[in-house]
């Protein structure tokens, strides 16, 4: 990677690094020190820099905040044993990222941009990751319109930024979820495929509703006949079935995970069949109660790989198999863990280091 561009550095004077507890990490909610800032303006991007970590001032008319044109990545930064840091995949957020940006009318990041602004920061907050089993430095990528304009149209100017967070395990114990066959979160043609801020929050209400019941999450449906088996809330869901690994098929309602895509190739590489296509939550629950369930897990940047013990439908709990030690789940989280962490030959070539 190489320095091509100079970006401004305004460093802290005052750093928070001191009152990190590395044993306690609640994930989001400790920011490391500094932020990547960039403008876009006139047609193009203006000159980047990186700032102290900070709140910042929008106009009470940023047409983010009325009409919804905001979007985010999450992914995430790791320690080797000799010190050393490295990104997992980083050219894969990016193409997602402006695969949103494109759907969200907003302009693309070049990568020379992304990855110098990413690397600069992340060797400037080098201190801020963590290295203990589970953990890591998340990186939150975001662009968001930034006019002053009360006016249904793309706005003229955005503004790009990346900050950090140490972070630990998102889920500490295995999941409880529900099938969701009333409301939707994406439906075909939509923006599901996008890591659009709408998204999320339209996915709070159900979700809130799943949580007052004892779920965690919940499991979408397709928009049409609630049939068919989309995502596990902030997750893509997969099943061990038979002893075949199998996942809902990419759709523009789906998103297109990169922990998913990287544990797709896990199976692969252990000799496993896979099947990307349509799963039903019927075929799911048969497959329950016959006993060739063998797995159901979610797969995402901040969770990984999280079992799930426990599927609700149609009013009913049904229990699920725990994983055991050579189950696929914990051969895959443990494969990742290993290519991060550089415990292991890195042979898909994901790790980019900083």
């Amino acid at each position: 990677m190489l320095d091509t561009l100079t970006i401004r550095t305004q460093r802290t004077t005052a750093s928070r690094l001191q009152q990190l507890d590395p044993d306690h990490l609640e994930f989001g909610k400790v920011f490391s020190d500094h932020m990547f800032v960039v403008d876009y303006q006139d047609g193009e991007w203006q000159e980047p820099q990186i700032v102290p970590y900070g709140d910042m001032a929008v106009s009470p008319a940023n047409s983010a905040l009325h009409y919804g044109q905001a979007i985010f990545e999450g992914m995430k930064a790791y320690k080797n044993p000799q010190g050393e840091i490295a990104l997992f995949r980083p050219y894969d957020n990016l193409h997602r990222l402006n695969l949103s940006a494109e759907r969200m009318c907003m302009p693309a990041i070049p990568e020379e941009l992304f990855m110098q602004g990413l690397a600069q920061l992340i060797r400037l907050d080098a201190s801020w990751v963590p290295d203990a089993p589970g953990s890591a430095l998340y990186i939150r990528p975001f662009m968001f319109a930034t006019d002053g304009f009360i006016g249904v149209r793309p706005s003229d100017s955005y503004r790009f930024m990346i900050f950090t967070c140490p972070v630990g395990l998102y889920y500490n114990k295995p999941l409880r979820v529900r099938f969701e066959e009333k409301f939707v979160r994406s439906a075909e043609g939509g923006a599901g495929y996008a890591k659009a801020a709408g998204n999320y929050g339209a996915a709070m209400w159900p979700t809130k509703l799943a949580q007052q019941e004892g779920y965690h999450q919940l499991l979408w449906t397709d928009s049409s006949a609630h049939q068919f088996i989309e995502e596990s809330g902030t997750m893509n869901v997969m099943f061990v079935i038979d002893g075949k690994v199998i996942t809902p098929a990419l759709s523009t309602s789906i998103l297109d995970g990169i922990t998913r895509k990287s544990v797709l190739q896990m199976a692969h590489d252990l000799g496993l069949p896979v099947e990307e296509r349509k799963v039903s939550a019927t075929e799911v629950m048969t497959a329950q109660a016959n006993g060739t369930l063998q797995e159901a897990f979610g797969v995402g940047t901040a969770a990984t790989i999280a079992p799930i013990a426990t599927i609700g439908f149609q009013g009913q709990d049904y229990a699920l198999p725990a994983p055991s030690a050579d189950s696929f789940s914990q051969k895959a989280s443990a494969m990742l863990s290993a290519i991060r962490t550089g415990e292991a030959p890195d042979t898909h070539h994901w790790m980019v280091q900083v």
